[in-house]
């Protein structure tokens, strides 16, 4: 279903910026006069408070389907009203991280495809990436945020993961930007994900947040 927005979404392993970039994205974005919406997922609607605040105690098919449960309540009730009033959508984390971080739990990927078959796919997916080594010193410093950053080994497991999504998304006909974020400032980042951006929205008045680009 085509909406008059902009739907980018940003993904990659844990400690690789994306928080950072997002927010210096939806700046740049906003400079140039688009209204821009930020988010998130696990939402902050209560299905993703539930899935954030359990996903160290629920593991495997039952955590893939919480999160698919939330993005589905997530779209009725936040990405498609935006996306609707023609909005740029920038969203941190949405079906890439599902595909790799649901597959370190052993979930098959044909389950997490079914599972998400009627969910809104993105103009525009970035995902981050970044040396395995590059990223364990930065969850070193940052400290982590659940039972996958405490692994030592899942850094590696992800970037070769996260290549495979990137893969698995082109062949479903979706535009893909991979960064090395390694190698890249926020704004550098930020700066090539604008310029992958084509054909900006109208400018909309209403609710101004962030946005990010498809890889």
């Amino acid at each position: 279903m085509t909406h008059p927005g902009r739907f980018i979404t940003l993904d990659g392993p844990g400690g690789v910026g994306k928080s950072t970039t997002l927010a210096t994205l939806a700046g740049l974005l906003r400079e140039q006069g688009e209204s821009v919406h930020t988010t998130t997922e696990p939402s902050t609607r209560p299905i993703g408070q539930f899935t954030r605040a359990n996903a160290d105690r629920v593991h495997g098919h039952a955590l893939a389907c919480l999160v698919a449960a939330d993005r589905y309540d997530h779209i009725r009730h936040e990405l498609r009203p935006h996306l609707d009033r023609g909005d740029t959508v920038l969203c941190d984390r949405y079906l890439a991280s599902t595909l790799v971080v649901q597959r370190l739990d052993d979930v098959p990927e044909p389950f997490l495809l079914d599972l998400n078959a009627d969910i809104i796919l993105p103009d525009l997916a970035v995902i981050l990436t970044a040396e395995p080594a590059v990223i364990t010193s930065r969850l070193r410093e940052r400290g982590a945020h659940h039972r996958f950053e405490r692994d030592p080994v899942i850094p590696a497991r992800e970037v070769d993961l996260y290549q495979q999504a990137a893969r698995t998304l082109r062949g479903m006909g979706v535009a893909v930007l991979t960064l090395d974020n390694g190698a890249l400032t926020p704004e550098q980042a930020a700066e090539q994900i604008r310029g992958a951006l084509t054909s900006p929205p109208p400018r909309t008045s209403g609710d101004a947040s962030a946005t990010t680009g498809p890889t």
